[in-house]
């Protein structure tokens, strides 16, 4: 798999191929999870989305975090893919004491969307 961004033909290249017939690690083993990739904002997360939809690419899920908004997809090879950007820290949950309160709730992939 080959990672590129700006026109350039690719900048980085990842093996995740064990070889010809081999299985795939059994679910709960070690291994990669998923692989995230921080995008620098709203407008640019809900841009690749789009694409993604675009050409028929499946969603897994998408969340909100509350400090961040996340999307989830397998690459061809099955891989676990996370495409997400954070919020601007000021918009950050916090609780009575300053503390973080992060979570997980349903995004809405369509109000993303308005955002490109």
């Amino acid at each position: 798999m080959f990672l590129s961004a700006g026109g350039y033909h690719h900048h980085i290249g990842l093996n995740t191929w064990a070889g010809h017939g081999a299985p795939r690690p059994a679910p709960g083993s070690t291994g990669l999870y998923h692989l995230a990739i921080l995008l620098p904002d709203r407008p640019a997360l809900a841009a690749v989305v789009r694409r993604l939809m675009d050409h028929g690419i499946t969603l897994d899920g998408a969340s909100d975090h509350g400090v961040s908004e996340a999307v989830y997809l397998r690459d061809p090879d099955g891989n676990g893919v996370e495409l997400y950007c954070d919020r601007p820290a000021g918009d950050w949950p916090r609780a009575p004491d300053g503390s973080l309160v992060m979570y997980t709730r349903p995004l809405d992939v369509q109000d993303l969307l308005t955002a490109s």
